[in-house]
C-alpha cells in the first residue's frame, strides 16, 4: 500500500469520535502483544513537518525496516518518529492544519514517538521503478531494546513456493497500524483509520510469475475470509506463517478500497538482502 498522508489520517481519526471503530486490519483481528517489534512509522521532512504514515518491523535494537516509498527522500522525507504498542497511540497536542505545521515544540503522535531514527532509502528506488526497489531502513537515534525482533528470511527462500503443492494454502502473517476500513473518495468520510496494531492472515495468490509480481514481489489475498493490508499498513511486516520470518513488506495494493489482493515486496532476494544486511553489521 502507498503511504497514508498524515493531514488525511488525522481527518479521518477526529471522524471517528462520531463513526466508532471497526475490528480489522482490514477483516483481521487486534494484535494484543503479539508482535511487539512491529511499529507505527511517521515520516518528517527537515523543517520537521509530518509528511505521511507507515508501518515497519525492528530487526534489531537500532534498525528498523519498512518501505522504500515510507522514507521517499525525493518526496520530502529527512527523518522518522516511531511508537511501539498495541495502541491506539495517544494523539499529542498538535492540531491539523492546512498545510501541517511543524512538530517544534510538540510531543505525542504524530510529532514525538518512542524512538527517533535516520532514515535510508534503497539506491535503486530513486532510478527504477519503485514496486521493484520497494525497501527501506530507519536508523535508531539510540537502541529500542526487546525479547525478540523480525528476522530476514535466507536467499531465495521463497522461491519453492512456486512449485509446492497446495501453494494457495500458505499463509502469512500481516501486521501494522494503517486503516481499518477504506472506501470509495465520495465516502472516504467513512474510512477507518485508528492508530492500533492489527494481524491478518492473508495467502498466497501469485509468486515469480513474469510480468506483474516477476521475482520481486507477492500477490496475496486480501479479502473477507483472509483480511489483508490498507493504507499506512505500508512497510509493515508479511511473516512467513507464524514466524517472526520477514517474507516481505507491504508494498501496494490494487483496490483504492484495500479488497481484492495486496503486493509484498519480497526479502529474500540478494540485493536487498545486502542493503538491509550493510546496517545490521
Amino acid at each position: 500500500m502507498k503511504k497514508f498522508p498524515l493531514i488525511i489520517a488525522i481527518v479521518l481519526i477526529l471522524t471517528l469520535v462520531l463513526a466508532g471503530t471497526a475490528l480489522a486490519i482490514t477483516d483481521g483481528e487486534l494484535d494484543e502483544g503479539r508482535h511487539p517489534h512491529v511499529g507505527l512509522m511517521i515520516a518528517l521532512n527537515e523543517d520537521d513537518v509530518p509528511l505521511w504514515r507507515c508501518s515497519g518491523t525492528l530487526l534489531s535494537p537500532t534498525v528498523f525496516l519498512t518501505a522504500g516509498h515510507c522514507v521517499d527522500e525525493l518526496d520530502g522525507a529527512a527523518k522518522a518518529e516511531i511508537w511501539f504498542g498495541d495502541g491506539p497511540i495517544n494523539l499529542g497536542s498538535w492540531i491539523p492544519g492546512f498545510p501541517p505545521p511543524p512538530c517544534t515544540g510538540e510531543t505525542g503522535y504524530p510529532c514525538q514517538g518512542d524512538v527517533s531514527g535516520t532514515i535510508h532509502m534503497y539506491p535503486g528506488y530513486a532510478t527504477g521503478p519503485w514496486w521493484m526497489n520497494d525497501v527501506g531502513v530507519v536508523v535508531l537515534d539510540e537502541p529500542y531494546d526487546l525479547a525478540e525482533y523480525g528476522v530476514l528470511p535466507t536467499l531465495d527462500q521463497f522461491d519453492a513456493l512456486k512449485t509446492k503443492r497446495g501453494q494457495h494454502k500458505t499463509t502469512f502473517t500481516a501486521v501494522g497500524y494503517g486503516l481499518q476500513k477504506s472506501f470509495p473518495d465520495a465516502a472516504a468520510w467513512k474510512d477507518v483509520a485508528v492508530r492500533i496494531r492489527m494481524v491478518s492472515h492473508p495467502r498466497l495468490i501469485q509468486i515469480n510469475t513474469p510480468g506483474f509480481t516477476g521475482d520481486f514481489s507477492l500477490l496475496l489475498s486480501n479479502n473477507t475470509n483472509t483480511g489483508g493490508t490498507c493504507f499506512g499498513d505500508s512497510g509493515g511486516p508479511n511473516f512467513y506463517k507464524e514466524t517472526n520470518v520477514v517474507a516481505g513488506i507491504t508494498s501496494f495494493g490494487l483496490n483504492p478500497t484495500c479488497a481484492g489482493t495486496g503486493g509484498v515486496f519480497r526479502m529474500d532476494r540478494q540485493n536487498v538482502l545486502d542493503f538491509v544486511n550493510s546496517f545490521l553489521q
